[in-house]
């Protein structure tokens, strides 16, 4: 089964959610973030559900932290706090999904399910290009021995690419895909992720990231 980190300061709102997510996953909790790094740093976490406004470290922090120590666990942000800046700010920290309290706790477990789904993208192979070497097991990309360190969704999104060289995707196809056909984000998400990646993997000669005017995104393979 499953472990779900649920991280919230406010101790009625965690038991609440703590209940509603016991019955389909393995829950632990934290009342906030330097709590929950004591928890991510001692066991396995598959999922990450936190609150953003906590004293002391707050979700930006903790991502921050969690992200900066290479630990790509998905991450679900529930908060007030859903303007567009508040949102870009968190998926800038690689954070993959956001819901806007009051929480419907039905869609947080189709959410999580969601991403757990997209976690395992992966089957076990490795995809090979020239010195490009991505592993779908080890959730690693490296070039000619070097390491690209990459978010989960720009990792997700170069899986997805180069699984189907030349194929063109919609930004459509690869927000369904890589964000879940009910995520709040938009067009402007897939072309701010593909941007970052092609600026991470800049000097492998062998892979271009092609933007399809009106349409979409393709891997072409260089020879």
């Amino acid at each position: 089964m499953s472990t779900v980190l649920v991280v919230e300061d406010d101790y009625s709102t965690r038991l609440l959610t703590v209940a509603n997510l016991h019955r389909d996953f393995d829950v632990v909790s934290a009342e906030d973030g330097k709590s929950a790094l004591d928890v991510i740093y001692s066991r396995h976490i598959d999922v990450i559900v936190s609150d953003i406004m906590m004293p002391g470290m707050d979700g930006y922090q903790l991502a921050r932290e969690v992200r900066s120590s290479g630990n790509n666990v998905p991450f679900i942000f529930l908060t007030a706090k859903a303007s567009p800046q508040d949102k870009a700010q968190g998926f800038e920290l690689g954070i993959d999904d956001y819901m806007v309290k009051p929480i419907d706790y039905s869609e947080l477990i189709w959410r999580i399910r969601a991403i757990l789904r997209r976690a395992q993208i992966a089957d076990s192979r490795a995809i090979t290009v020239g010195g490009l070497r991505v592993d779908s097991a080890a959730y690693t990309v490296t070039y000619n021995g070097r390491n690209i360190e990459l978010t989960h969704k720009e990792f997700d999104l170069l899986v997805k690419l180069l699984s189907y060289p030349n194929m063109i995707f919609t930004k459509n196809q690869l927000l369904d895909e890589i964000w879940g056909a009910d995520s709040a984000s938009g067009d402007d998400t897939v072309k701010v992720h593909i941007s970052r990646l092609r600026n991470k993997i800049a000097d492998v000669e062998e892979v271009d990231l092609i933007a399809v005017k009106g349409i979409g995104y393709k891997a072409v393979i260089k020879a």
